[in-house]
Protein backbone atom coordinates (compact mmCIF):
# COMPACT_ATOMS: atom_id res chain seq x y z
CA UNK A 1 0.00 0.00 0.00
CA UNK A 2 2.65 2.55 1.03
CA UNK A 3 4.76 1.74 -2.04
CA UNK A 4 1.74 2.32 -4.19
CA UNK A 5 1.02 5.66 -2.50
CA UNK A 6 4.66 6.70 -3.04
CA UNK A 7 4.34 5.77 -6.69
CA UNK A 8 0.97 7.46 -7.15
CA UNK A 9 1.88 10.62 -5.21
CA UNK A 10 3.54 12.47 -8.12
CA UNK A 11 0.96 11.14 -10.61
CA UNK A 12 -1.96 12.34 -8.51
CA UNK A 13 -0.19 15.68 -8.04
CA UNK A 14 0.09 16.05 -11.84
CA UNK A 15 -3.56 15.11 -12.23
CA UNK A 16 -4.53 17.68 -9.65
CA UNK A 17 -2.89 20.36 -11.80
CA UNK A 18 -5.18 19.45 -14.69
CA UNK A 19 -8.43 19.24 -12.75
CA UNK A 20 -10.68 22.02 -11.51
CA UNK A 21 -9.72 22.85 -7.94
CA UNK A 22 -11.75 21.11 -5.27
CA UNK A 23 -13.28 18.46 -7.53
CA UNK A 24 -11.53 15.69 -5.57
CA UNK A 25 -12.39 17.16 -2.21
CA UNK A 26 -16.04 17.53 -3.12
CA UNK A 27 -16.29 13.92 -4.23
CA UNK A 28 -14.89 12.56 -0.98
CA UNK A 29 -18.29 13.32 0.48
CA UNK A 30 -20.05 11.98 -2.62
CA UNK A 31 -23.68 11.17 -1.94
CA UNK A 32 -23.82 7.53 -2.98
CA UNK A 33 -27.57 7.16 -2.44
CA UNK A 34 -28.43 10.09 -4.69
CA UNK A 35 -26.20 8.75 -7.49
CA UNK A 36 -27.78 5.34 -7.10
CA UNK A 37 -31.20 6.93 -7.63
CA UNK A 38 -29.96 8.84 -10.66
CA UNK A 39 -28.69 5.60 -12.19
CA UNK A 40 -32.07 3.99 -11.53
CA UNK A 41 -33.79 6.93 -13.28
CA UNK A 42 -31.38 6.56 -16.24
CA UNK A 43 -32.34 2.91 -16.52
CA UNK A 44 -36.06 3.62 -16.65
CA UNK A 45 -35.68 6.53 -19.07
CA UNK A 46 -33.98 4.16 -21.52
CA UNK A 47 -36.01 1.03 -20.73
CA UNK A 48 -39.44 2.62 -20.95
CA UNK A 49 -38.63 4.22 -24.28
CA UNK A 50 -37.37 0.89 -25.60
CA UNK A 51 -40.69 -0.74 -24.64
CA UNK A 52 -42.73 2.14 -26.02
CA UNK A 53 -40.89 2.79 -29.27
CA UNK A 54 -38.68 -0.18 -30.16
CA UNK A 55 -40.02 -3.47 -28.76
CA UNK A 56 -40.13 -6.17 -30.27
CA UNK A 57 -37.06 -5.08 -32.25
CA UNK A 58 -33.60 -5.79 -30.85
CA UNK A 59 -32.61 -2.23 -30.08
CA UNK A 60 -33.94 1.29 -29.64
CA UNK A 61 -33.00 4.02 -32.11
CA UNK A 62 -33.14 6.96 -29.68
CA UNK A 63 -32.92 9.86 -32.16
CA UNK A 64 -35.85 8.69 -34.29
CA UNK A 65 -37.78 6.96 -31.46
CA UNK A 66 -38.12 3.65 -33.27
CA UNK A 67 -36.48 0.22 -33.25
CA UNK A 68 -34.16 -1.95 -35.33
CA UNK A 69 -32.94 -5.55 -35.36
CA UNK A 70 -29.18 -5.70 -34.93
CA UNK A 71 -27.79 -9.02 -33.72
CA UNK A 72 -30.68 -11.28 -34.76
CA UNK A 73 -34.34 -10.78 -34.14
CA UNK A 74 -35.09 -11.70 -30.57
CA UNK A 75 -36.04 -8.52 -28.68
CA UNK A 76 -32.43 -8.45 -27.58
CA UNK A 77 -32.61 -5.40 -25.30
CA UNK A 78 -35.37 -7.10 -23.29
CA UNK A 79 -33.31 -10.26 -22.73
CA UNK A 80 -30.21 -8.21 -21.95
CA UNK A 81 -31.98 -5.92 -19.45
CA UNK A 82 -33.86 -8.67 -17.62
CA UNK A 83 -31.44 -9.34 -14.74
CA UNK A 84 -30.78 -5.59 -14.38
CA UNK A 85 -34.47 -5.24 -13.46
CA UNK A 86 -33.99 -7.62 -10.54
CA UNK A 87 -30.77 -5.94 -9.42
CA UNK A 88 -32.77 -2.69 -9.28
CA UNK A 89 -35.37 -4.59 -7.23
CA UNK A 90 -38.18 -4.58 -9.80
CA UNK A 91 -39.72 -8.00 -9.25
CA UNK A 92 -43.05 -7.39 -10.98
CA UNK A 93 -41.54 -6.20 -14.26
CA UNK A 94 -39.04 -9.10 -14.19
CA UNK A 95 -41.98 -11.52 -13.93
CA UNK A 96 -43.89 -9.78 -16.72
CA UNK A 97 -40.88 -9.84 -19.08
CA UNK A 98 -40.27 -13.54 -18.43
CA UNK A 99 -43.79 -14.35 -19.62
CA UNK A 100 -43.43 -12.01 -22.63
CA UNK A 101 -40.19 -13.74 -23.66
CA UNK A 102 -41.69 -17.21 -23.24
CA UNK A 103 -44.55 -16.26 -25.55
CA UNK A 104 -42.70 -14.19 -28.07
CA UNK A 105 -39.12 -15.32 -28.66
CA UNK A 106 -38.46 -17.87 -31.38
CA UNK A 107 -35.00 -19.09 -32.42
CA UNK A 108 -36.28 -21.07 -35.42
CA UNK A 109 -35.74 -18.15 -37.75
CA UNK A 110 -33.85 -17.64 -40.98
CA UNK A 111 -31.37 -15.13 -39.53
CA UNK A 112 -27.59 -14.97 -39.70
CA UNK A 113 -26.43 -14.42 -36.14
CA UNK A 114 -23.08 -13.73 -34.52
CA UNK A 115 -22.14 -16.86 -32.56
CA UNK A 116 -20.28 -14.76 -29.98
CA UNK A 117 -22.96 -12.08 -29.50
CA UNK A 118 -25.82 -14.60 -29.36
CA UNK A 119 -23.95 -16.53 -26.70
CA UNK A 120 -23.03 -13.66 -24.40
CA UNK A 121 -26.26 -11.66 -24.74
CA UNK A 122 -28.99 -14.24 -25.35
CA UNK A 123 -27.71 -17.48 -23.79
CA UNK A 124 -26.01 -15.54 -20.97
CA UNK A 125 -29.04 -13.34 -20.31
CA UNK A 126 -31.46 -16.27 -20.26
CA UNK A 127 -29.24 -18.41 -17.99
CA UNK A 128 -28.79 -15.59 -15.52
CA UNK A 129 -32.54 -14.82 -15.47
CA UNK A 130 -33.28 -18.55 -15.08
CA UNK A 131 -31.00 -18.81 -12.04
CA UNK A 132 -32.46 -15.64 -10.50
CA UNK A 133 -36.12 -16.45 -11.20
CA UNK A 134 -36.85 -17.94 -7.79
CA UNK A 135 -35.31 -14.89 -6.13
CA UNK A 136 -37.64 -12.78 -8.29
CA UNK A 137 -40.65 -14.54 -6.80
CA UNK A 138 -41.55 -16.63 -9.85
CA UNK A 139 -43.26 -19.98 -9.32
CA UNK A 140 -40.52 -22.39 -10.36
CA UNK A 141 -40.86 -25.95 -11.65
CA UNK A 142 -40.27 -28.88 -9.32
CA UNK A 143 -36.94 -29.67 -10.97
CA UNK A 144 -35.59 -26.08 -10.83
CA UNK A 145 -32.75 -25.03 -11.23
CA UNK A 146 -32.17 -28.16 -13.33
CA UNK A 147 -35.19 -27.35 -15.50
CA UNK A 148 -37.38 -24.38 -16.35
CA UNK A 149 -38.68 -22.41 -19.34
CA UNK A 150 -35.78 -19.94 -19.44
CA UNK A 151 -33.25 -22.77 -19.21
CA UNK A 152 -34.97 -24.52 -22.12
CA UNK A 153 -34.80 -21.29 -24.13
CA UNK A 154 -31.10 -20.85 -23.30
CA UNK A 155 -30.42 -24.44 -24.34
CA UNK A 156 -32.37 -24.02 -27.57
CA UNK A 157 -30.40 -20.87 -28.46
CA UNK A 158 -27.09 -22.58 -27.63
CA UNK A 159 -27.99 -25.63 -29.76
CA UNK A 160 -28.44 -23.28 -32.71
CA UNK A 161 -24.79 -22.26 -32.25
CA UNK A 162 -23.32 -25.78 -32.09
CA UNK A 163 -22.98 -26.27 -35.89
CA UNK A 164 -20.42 -23.44 -35.88
CA UNK A 165 -18.07 -25.61 -33.80
CA UNK A 166 -17.91 -28.41 -36.38
CA UNK A 167 -14.52 -27.48 -37.82
CA UNK A 168 -11.25 -29.43 -38.13
CA UNK A 169 -9.75 -27.37 -35.28
CA UNK A 170 -12.81 -27.17 -33.00
CA UNK A 171 -12.60 -23.38 -33.26
CA UNK A 172 -16.02 -22.03 -34.29
CA UNK A 173 -17.08 -19.97 -37.28
CA UNK A 174 -18.09 -16.43 -36.35
CA UNK A 175 -21.57 -16.52 -37.92
CA UNK A 176 -24.28 -19.14 -38.07
CA UNK A 177 -27.73 -19.20 -39.65
CA UNK A 178 -30.20 -20.08 -36.91
CA UNK A 179 -32.26 -22.20 -39.29
CA UNK A 180 -29.70 -23.73 -41.66
CA UNK A 181 -26.47 -23.83 -39.67
CA UNK A 182 -23.23 -22.51 -41.18
CA UNK A 183 -23.80 -20.89 -44.58
CA UNK A 184 -21.88 -22.36 -47.51
CA UNK A 185 -19.11 -19.88 -48.33
CA UNK A 186 -19.00 -18.56 -44.74
CA UNK A 187 -15.66 -16.90 -43.97
CA UNK A 188 -13.43 -19.16 -41.84
CA UNK A 189 -11.77 -16.16 -40.18
CA UNK A 190 -12.90 -15.60 -36.56
CA UNK A 191 -11.52 -13.28 -33.91
CA UNK A 192 -9.85 -14.82 -30.86
CA UNK A 193 -12.58 -13.62 -28.49
CA UNK A 194 -15.17 -15.16 -30.82
CA UNK A 195 -13.50 -18.53 -30.16
CA UNK A 196 -12.62 -18.28 -26.48
CA UNK A 197 -15.73 -16.71 -24.95
CA UNK A 198 -18.04 -19.69 -24.38
CA UNK A 199 -16.88 -21.58 -21.30
CA UNK A 200 -18.91 -19.59 -18.72
CA UNK A 201 -22.27 -20.01 -20.47
CA UNK A 202 -21.65 -23.44 -22.02
CA UNK A 203 -20.25 -25.06 -18.86
CA UNK A 204 -23.21 -23.66 -16.91
CA UNK A 205 -25.59 -25.16 -19.48
CA UNK A 206 -23.87 -28.54 -19.34
CA UNK A 207 -23.95 -28.62 -15.55
CA UNK A 208 -27.62 -27.64 -15.38
CA UNK A 209 -28.93 -29.83 -18.20
CA UNK A 210 -26.57 -32.80 -17.80
CA UNK A 211 -25.60 -32.62 -21.49
CA UNK A 212 -21.79 -32.39 -21.69
CA UNK A 213 -21.68 -31.30 -25.35
CA UNK A 214 -21.70 -27.56 -24.56
CA UNK A 215 -18.80 -27.61 -22.11
CA UNK A 216 -16.91 -30.00 -24.39
CA UNK A 217 -17.00 -27.74 -27.46
CA UNK A 218 -16.14 -24.66 -25.37
CA UNK A 219 -13.11 -26.39 -23.84
CA UNK A 220 -11.94 -27.72 -27.18
CA UNK A 221 -12.02 -24.20 -28.64
CA UNK A 222 -10.07 -22.78 -25.66
CA UNK A 223 -7.44 -25.49 -25.99
CA UNK A 224 -7.09 -24.91 -29.74
CA UNK A 225 -6.22 -21.25 -29.14
CA UNK A 226 -3.74 -22.24 -26.45
CA UNK A 227 -2.11 -24.75 -28.79
CA UNK A 228 -1.73 -22.11 -31.50
CA UNK A 229 -0.10 -19.40 -29.37
CA UNK A 230 3.21 -18.07 -30.65
CA UNK A 231 6.64 -19.13 -29.37
CA UNK A 232 6.74 -16.04 -27.18
CA UNK A 233 3.37 -17.00 -25.68
CA UNK A 234 1.02 -14.53 -27.39
CA UNK A 235 -2.15 -14.95 -29.45
CA UNK A 236 -3.14 -12.76 -32.39
CA UNK A 237 -6.41 -11.12 -33.26
CA UNK A 238 -8.02 -13.24 -36.00
CA UNK A 239 -7.40 -16.86 -36.99
CA UNK A 240 -8.58 -19.16 -39.77
CA UNK A 241 -10.64 -21.83 -38.01
CA UNK A 242 -10.05 -24.39 -40.78
CA UNK A 243 -6.26 -24.11 -41.14
CA UNK A 244 -5.38 -22.56 -37.73
CA UNK A 245 -3.31 -19.87 -39.49
CA UNK A 246 -3.23 -16.46 -37.83
CA UNK A 247 -4.70 -13.87 -40.20
CA UNK A 248 -4.32 -10.79 -37.97
CA UNK A 249 -1.14 -11.08 -35.94
CA UNK A 250 -1.59 -8.16 -33.56
CA UNK A 251 -1.41 -9.25 -29.93
CA UNK A 252 -2.89 -7.16 -27.13
CA UNK A 253 -5.59 -7.21 -24.47
CA UNK A 254 -8.28 -5.29 -26.36
CA UNK A 255 -10.76 -5.75 -29.20
CA UNK A 256 -10.82 -9.19 -30.77
CA UNK A 257 -8.91 -10.83 -27.90
CA UNK A 258 -10.28 -9.35 -24.65
CA UNK A 259 -12.88 -11.79 -23.38
CA UNK A 260 -10.74 -14.86 -24.16
CA UNK A 261 -8.45 -13.85 -21.29
CA UNK A 262 -11.44 -12.86 -19.17
CA UNK A 263 -13.05 -16.29 -19.63
CA UNK A 264 -9.89 -18.20 -18.70
CA UNK A 265 -10.01 -16.47 -15.29
CA UNK A 266 -13.78 -16.57 -14.84
CA UNK A 267 -13.96 -20.15 -16.11
CA UNK A 268 -11.23 -21.11 -13.65
CA UNK A 269 -13.13 -19.59 -10.72
CA UNK A 270 -16.55 -20.88 -11.82
CA UNK A 271 -15.33 -24.44 -12.42
CA UNK A 272 -12.48 -24.43 -9.86
CA UNK A 273 -10.24 -25.41 -12.74
CA UNK A 274 -6.47 -25.13 -12.27
CA UNK A 275 -5.67 -25.74 -15.90
CA UNK A 276 -7.61 -22.69 -17.11
CA UNK A 277 -5.99 -20.51 -14.45
CA UNK A 278 -2.50 -21.69 -15.31
CA UNK A 279 -3.14 -20.91 -18.99
CA UNK A 280 -4.13 -17.39 -18.02
CA UNK A 281 -1.12 -16.91 -15.76
CA UNK A 282 1.18 -17.97 -18.62
CA UNK A 283 -0.47 -15.44 -20.94
CA UNK A 284 -0.29 -12.85 -18.19
CA UNK A 285 3.51 -13.21 -18.08
CA UNK A 286 3.81 -12.78 -21.84
CA UNK A 287 1.43 -9.79 -21.80
CA UNK A 288 3.51 -8.11 -19.08
CA UNK A 289 6.77 -8.89 -20.87
CA UNK A 290 5.81 -7.73 -24.33
CA UNK A 291 2.84 -5.37 -24.25
CA UNK A 292 3.02 -3.47 -20.95
CA UNK A 293 4.74 -0.08 -20.85
CA UNK A 294 4.30 2.36 -17.95
CA UNK A 295 1.03 0.73 -16.87
CA UNK A 296 -0.36 1.08 -20.40
CA UNK A 297 -0.79 -1.91 -22.71
CA UNK A 298 0.18 -1.61 -26.37
CA UNK A 299 -0.39 -3.86 -29.40
CA UNK A 300 2.57 -5.93 -30.57
CA UNK A 301 3.38 -8.41 -33.35
CA UNK A 302 2.53 -11.84 -31.88
CA UNK A 303 5.68 -13.61 -33.14
CA UNK A 304 8.31 -10.87 -32.74
CA UNK A 305 6.93 -8.79 -29.88
CA UNK A 306 7.57 -5.53 -31.77
CA UNK A 307 5.08 -2.70 -31.17
CA UNK A 308 2.47 -2.53 -33.94
CA UNK A 309 0.01 0.04 -32.53
CA UNK A 310 0.67 2.33 -29.55
CA UNK A 311 -3.05 2.74 -28.89
CA UNK A 312 -5.37 2.25 -25.95
CA UNK A 313 -8.82 0.95 -26.92
CA UNK A 314 -11.80 1.59 -24.69
CA UNK A 315 -12.54 -2.16 -24.66
CA UNK A 316 -9.24 -2.75 -22.82
CA UNK A 317 -10.60 -0.98 -19.75
CA UNK A 318 -11.92 -4.34 -18.45
CA UNK A 319 -8.33 -5.37 -17.66
CA UNK A 320 -7.96 -3.73 -14.21
CA UNK A 321 -11.17 -5.50 -13.12
CA UNK A 322 -9.73 -8.81 -14.33
CA UNK A 323 -6.45 -8.15 -12.50
CA UNK A 324 -8.43 -7.52 -9.33
CA UNK A 325 -10.06 -10.96 -9.73
CA UNK A 326 -6.64 -12.64 -9.51
CA UNK A 327 -5.68 -10.39 -6.59
CA UNK A 328 -3.27 -8.09 -8.46
CA UNK A 329 -4.84 -4.95 -7.04
CA UNK A 330 -1.85 -2.55 -7.07
CA UNK A 331 -1.16 -3.02 -10.78
CA UNK A 332 -4.89 -2.85 -11.47
CA UNK A 333 -5.21 0.51 -9.72
CA UNK A 334 -2.26 2.00 -11.59
CA UNK A 335 -3.64 1.00 -14.98
CA UNK A 336 -7.13 2.10 -13.97
CA UNK A 337 -5.82 5.58 -13.10
CA UNK A 338 -4.19 5.86 -16.55
CA UNK A 339 -7.50 5.01 -18.20
CA UNK A 340 -9.37 7.40 -15.92
CA UNK A 341 -7.16 10.30 -17.10
CA UNK A 342 -8.38 9.59 -20.65
CA UNK A 343 -11.98 9.61 -19.45
CA UNK A 344 -11.42 12.99 -17.80
CA UNK A 345 -9.87 14.39 -20.96
CA UNK A 346 -12.98 13.60 -23.04
CA UNK A 347 -15.91 12.88 -20.73
CA UNK A 348 -15.92 9.31 -22.03
CA UNK A 349 -13.48 6.77 -23.47
CA UNK A 350 -12.85 7.15 -27.21
CA UNK A 351 -12.79 3.79 -29.02
CA UNK A 352 -9.07 4.34 -29.78
CA UNK A 353 -6.65 6.68 -28.01
CA UNK A 354 -3.12 7.29 -29.30
CA UNK A 355 -0.95 7.00 -26.18
CA UNK A 356 2.19 8.90 -27.35
CA UNK A 357 0.10 11.74 -28.89
CA UNK A 358 -2.44 11.79 -26.07
CA UNK A 359 -5.38 12.16 -28.44
CA UNK A 360 -8.12 10.29 -30.32
CA UNK A 361 -7.44 8.27 -33.46
CA UNK A 362 -9.12 9.28 -36.74
CA UNK A 363 -12.57 7.64 -37.24
CA UNK A 364 -12.39 6.18 -33.73
CA UNK A 365 -13.53 9.17 -31.68
CA UNK A 366 -16.83 7.69 -30.55
CA UNK A 367 -18.06 6.38 -27.19
CA UNK A 368 -21.03 3.98 -27.50
CA UNK A 369 -21.70 4.15 -23.72
CA UNK A 370 -19.48 1.15 -23.07
CA UNK A 371 -19.25 -0.33 -19.56
CA UNK A 372 -15.63 -1.53 -19.28
CA UNK A 373 -14.08 1.27 -17.21
CA UNK A 374 -17.11 1.32 -14.87
CA UNK A 375 -16.92 -2.48 -14.57
CA UNK A 376 -13.29 -2.22 -13.44
CA UNK A 377 -14.23 0.52 -10.99
CA UNK A 378 -16.90 -1.73 -9.48
CA UNK A 379 -14.47 -4.62 -8.91
CA UNK A 380 -11.74 -2.36 -7.58
CA UNK A 381 -14.14 -0.57 -5.27
CA UNK A 382 -15.10 -3.93 -3.76
CA UNK A 383 -11.40 -4.64 -3.23
CA UNK A 384 -10.13 -1.26 -2.00
CA UNK A 385 -13.03 1.07 -1.11
CA UNK A 386 -10.92 3.82 -2.70
CA UNK A 387 -13.22 6.88 -3.17
CA UNK A 388 -11.53 7.72 -6.50
CA UNK A 389 -13.53 4.83 -7.95
CA UNK A 390 -16.81 6.43 -6.87
CA UNK A 391 -15.59 9.62 -8.55
CA UNK A 392 -15.36 7.79 -11.87
CA UNK A 393 -18.93 6.59 -11.29
CA UNK A 394 -20.02 10.16 -10.62
CA UNK A 395 -18.24 11.39 -13.78
CA UNK A 396 -19.89 8.66 -15.85
CA UNK A 397 -23.38 9.57 -14.63
CA UNK A 398 -22.77 13.28 -15.26
CA UNK A 399 -21.26 12.84 -18.75
CA UNK A 400 -23.76 10.28 -20.01
CA UNK A 401 -26.65 12.43 -18.82
CA UNK A 402 -25.16 15.64 -20.17
CA UNK A 403 -23.94 14.41 -23.55
CA UNK A 404 -26.02 11.43 -24.58
CA UNK A 405 -29.45 11.80 -23.01
CA UNK A 406 -32.20 12.55 -25.52
CA UNK A 407 -35.99 12.53 -25.30
CA UNK A 408 -36.20 8.87 -26.30
CA UNK A 409 -33.33 7.32 -24.33
CA UNK A 410 -29.54 7.58 -24.47
CA UNK A 411 -27.69 7.78 -27.78
CA UNK A 412 -24.25 6.49 -28.73
CA UNK A 413 -21.74 9.36 -28.79
CA UNK A 414 -20.38 9.48 -32.34
CA UNK A 415 -17.59 11.94 -31.57
CA UNK A 416 -16.37 12.89 -28.10
CA UNK A 417 -14.75 16.09 -29.45
CA UNK A 418 -17.95 17.80 -30.60
CA UNK A 419 -20.57 15.54 -28.91
CA UNK A 420 -22.33 14.53 -32.11
CA UNK A 421 -24.65 11.56 -31.51
CA UNK A 422 -25.48 8.39 -33.39
CA UNK A 423 -28.98 6.91 -33.69
CA UNK A 424 -28.25 3.80 -31.67
CA UNK A 425 -28.55 2.54 -28.10
CA UNK A 426 -26.69 -0.75 -27.76
CA UNK A 427 -28.33 -3.39 -25.57
CA UNK A 428 -25.21 -3.49 -23.38
CA UNK A 429 -26.08 -0.01 -22.08
CA UNK A 430 -28.91 -1.54 -20.01
CA UNK A 431 -27.24 -4.93 -19.49
CA UNK A 432 -23.82 -3.69 -18.38
CA UNK A 433 -23.20 0.05 -18.13
CA UNK A 434 -26.23 0.77 -15.94
CA UNK A 435 -25.81 -2.45 -13.95
CA UNK A 436 -22.16 -1.85 -13.05
CA UNK A 437 -22.88 1.80 -12.21
CA UNK A 438 -25.74 0.77 -9.94
CA UNK A 439 -23.64 -1.93 -8.25
CA UNK A 440 -20.80 0.55 -7.73
CA UNK A 441 -23.23 2.81 -5.83
CA UNK A 442 -25.16 0.01 -4.06
CA UNK A 443 -22.82 -1.72 -1.60
CA UNK A 444 -25.69 -3.71 -0.03
CA UNK A 445 -27.03 -5.23 -3.25
CA UNK A 446 -27.74 -8.98 -3.07
CA UNK A 447 -25.13 -9.45 -5.82
CA UNK A 448 -22.44 -8.38 -3.32
CA UNK A 449 -23.52 -11.09 -0.84
CA UNK A 450 -20.49 -12.41 1.07
CA UNK A 451 -22.02 -15.79 1.79
CA UNK A 452 -23.64 -14.83 5.09
CA UNK A 453 -27.04 -15.20 3.47
CA UNK A 454 -28.23 -18.04 1.20
CA UNK A 455 -31.18 -20.13 0.07
CA UNK A 456 -31.47 -23.89 0.34
CA UNK A 457 -33.36 -25.53 -2.51
CA UNK A 458 -34.48 -29.13 -2.68
CA UNK A 459 -33.83 -30.63 -6.10
CA UNK A 460 -34.38 -34.18 -7.39
CA UNK A 461 -30.66 -34.68 -6.71
CA UNK A 462 -30.65 -33.54 -3.12
CA UNK A 463 -30.48 -30.20 -1.33
CA UNK A 464 -28.49 -27.39 -2.79
CA UNK A 465 -27.37 -23.95 -1.69
CA UNK A 466 -28.05 -20.97 -3.93
CA UNK A 467 -27.68 -17.17 -3.92
CA UNK A 468 -24.80 -17.23 -1.45
CA UNK A 469 -22.82 -14.71 -3.55
CA UNK A 470 -19.61 -15.13 -5.51
CA UNK A 471 -21.54 -14.47 -8.73
CA UNK A 472 -19.45 -14.68 -11.90
CA UNK A 473 -20.46 -12.05 -14.46
CA UNK A 474 -20.31 -13.19 -18.04
CA UNK A 475 -18.80 -10.67 -20.46
CA UNK A 476 -22.25 -9.07 -20.94
CA UNK A 477 -22.56 -8.59 -17.13
CA UNK A 478 -25.03 -11.45 -16.66
CA UNK A 479 -24.36 -12.90 -13.19
CA UNK A 480 -24.04 -16.69 -12.91
CA UNK A 481 -24.39 -18.26 -9.45
CA UNK A 482 -21.45 -20.70 -9.25
CA UNK A 483 -23.24 -22.81 -6.62
CA UNK A 484 -25.96 -23.66 -9.15
CA UNK A 485 -23.43 -25.73 -11.10
CA UNK A 486 -23.49 -28.23 -8.23
CA UNK A 487 -27.27 -28.65 -8.10
CA UNK A 488 -27.93 -30.94 -11.01
CA UNK A 489 -25.45 -33.78 -10.82
CA UNK A 490 -27.10 -36.39 -12.97
CA UNK A 491 -24.27 -38.77 -13.75
CA UNK A 492 -23.71 -41.74 -11.46
CA UNK A 493 -20.18 -40.83 -10.41
CA UNK A 494 -21.30 -37.33 -9.50
CA UNK A 495 -24.44 -38.02 -7.51
CA UNK A 496 -24.98 -36.36 -4.19
CA UNK A 497 -22.45 -38.26 -2.18
CA UNK A 498 -23.65 -37.02 1.15
CA UNK A 499 -26.61 -39.37 0.97
CA UNK A 500 -24.41 -42.40 0.17
CA UNK A 501 -22.03 -41.38 2.90
CA UNK A 502 -24.70 -41.04 5.52
CA UNK A 503 -26.06 -44.46 4.66
CA UNK A 504 -22.60 -45.92 4.79
CA UNK A 505 -21.85 -44.09 8.00
CA UNK A 506 -24.89 -45.45 9.79
CA UNK A 507 -24.44 -48.98 8.53
CA UNK A 508 -20.80 -49.10 9.68
CA UNK A 509 -21.02 -46.90 12.73
CA UNK A 510 -21.72 -49.75 15.16
CA UNK A 511 -18.88 -51.93 13.98
CA UNK A 512 -16.03 -49.90 12.54
CA UNK A 513 -14.42 -46.58 12.88
CA UNK A 514 -15.32 -44.40 9.92
CA UNK A 515 -12.75 -42.11 8.37
CA UNK A 516 -12.95 -39.65 5.55
CA UNK A 517 -10.08 -39.76 3.13
CA UNK A 518 -8.89 -36.33 2.06
CA UNK A 519 -10.06 -35.35 -1.39
CA UNK A 520 -7.45 -35.96 -4.04
CA UNK A 521 -5.95 -32.69 -5.17
CA UNK A 522 -7.47 -32.62 -8.62
CA UNK A 523 -10.84 -33.84 -7.44
CA UNK A 524 -10.65 -36.75 -9.87
CA UNK A 525 -12.93 -39.72 -9.42
CA UNK A 526 -14.54 -40.32 -6.06
CA UNK A 527 -13.27 -39.94 -2.56
CA UNK A 528 -14.75 -40.83 0.78
CA UNK A 529 -15.90 -44.24 -0.43
CA UNK A 530 -14.82 -47.47 1.15
CA UNK A 531 -12.44 -49.64 -0.83
CA UNK A 532 -14.99 -52.03 -2.35
CA UNK A 533 -17.00 -49.11 -3.56
CA UNK A 534 -13.85 -47.55 -4.93
CA UNK A 535 -12.81 -50.67 -6.80
CA UNK A 536 -16.23 -51.20 -8.36
CA UNK A 537 -16.10 -47.57 -9.49
CA UNK A 538 -12.62 -47.87 -11.01
CA UNK A 539 -13.92 -48.40 -14.53
CA UNK A 540 -16.15 -45.36 -14.29
CA UNK A 541 -13.33 -43.39 -12.74
CA UNK A 542 -11.00 -44.11 -15.65
CA UNK A 543 -13.59 -42.87 -18.09
CA UNK A 544 -14.15 -39.68 -16.17
CA UNK A 545 -10.76 -38.85 -14.74
CA UNK A 546 -10.16 -36.51 -17.67
CA UNK A 547 -13.20 -34.48 -16.59
CA UNK A 548 -11.79 -33.05 -13.40
CA UNK A 549 -15.15 -33.54 -11.66
CA UNK A 550 -15.02 -32.53 -8.02
CA UNK A 551 -16.58 -34.62 -5.37
CA UNK A 552 -19.17 -32.50 -3.70
CA UNK A 553 -17.87 -33.17 -0.25
CA UNK A 554 -14.48 -31.74 -0.93
CA UNK A 555 -13.86 -28.05 -1.19
CA UNK A 556 -11.20 -28.57 -3.81
CA UNK A 557 -8.02 -27.09 -2.39
CA UNK A 558 -6.62 -24.75 -5.00
CA UNK A 559 -2.90 -24.30 -5.08
CA UNK A 560 -2.96 -21.31 -7.40
CA UNK A 561 0.36 -19.60 -6.91
CA UNK A 562 -1.24 -16.23 -7.43
CA UNK A 563 -3.39 -14.33 -5.03
CA UNK A 564 -6.94 -15.32 -5.83
CA UNK A 565 -9.85 -12.97 -5.40
CA UNK A 566 -13.56 -13.56 -5.59
CA UNK A 567 -15.67 -10.56 -6.62
CA UNK A 568 -12.87 -8.21 -5.73
CA UNK A 569 -12.40 -9.64 -2.25
CA UNK A 570 -8.77 -10.67 -2.04
CA UNK A 571 -7.60 -13.90 -0.44
CA UNK A 572 -3.84 -13.94 -0.01
CA UNK A 573 -1.95 -17.13 -0.63
CA UNK A 574 0.78 -16.96 1.99
CA UNK A 575 2.58 -20.09 0.92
Amino acid sequence: GTAMRRFLGPLLFLLALRLPAGSGAAARGLDVASYRERVRAMFYHAYEHYLESAFPYDELRPLTCDGQDTWGSFSLTLIDALDTLLILGNVSEFQRVVSVLQEGVDFDIDVNASVFETNIRVVGGLLSAHLLSRKAGLEVEAGWPCSGPLLRMAEEAARKLLPAFQTPTGMPYGTVNLLHGVNPGETPVTCTAGIGTFIVEFATLSHLTGDPVFEDVARKALKALWKNRSDIGLVGNHIDVITAKWVAQDAGIGAGVDSYFEYLVKGAILLQDKELMSMFLEYNKAIKNYTKFDDWYLWVQMYKGTVSMPVFQSLEAYWPGLQSLIGDVDNAMRTFLNYYTVWKQFGGLPEFYNIPQGYTVDKREGYPLRPELIESAMYLYRATRDPTLLELGRDAVESIEKISKVDCGFATIKDLRDHRLDNRMESFFLAETIKYLYLLFDPDNFIHNDGSDFDVVVTPYGECVLNAGGYIFNTEAHPIDPAALHCCRKRREEQWEVEDLMREFYSRKKTKKFTLKRAPDHGEGENAKDSQDASSEKAGEKRNSKKSSHSLLSCPSQSFNSKLAVLGQVFLDNT
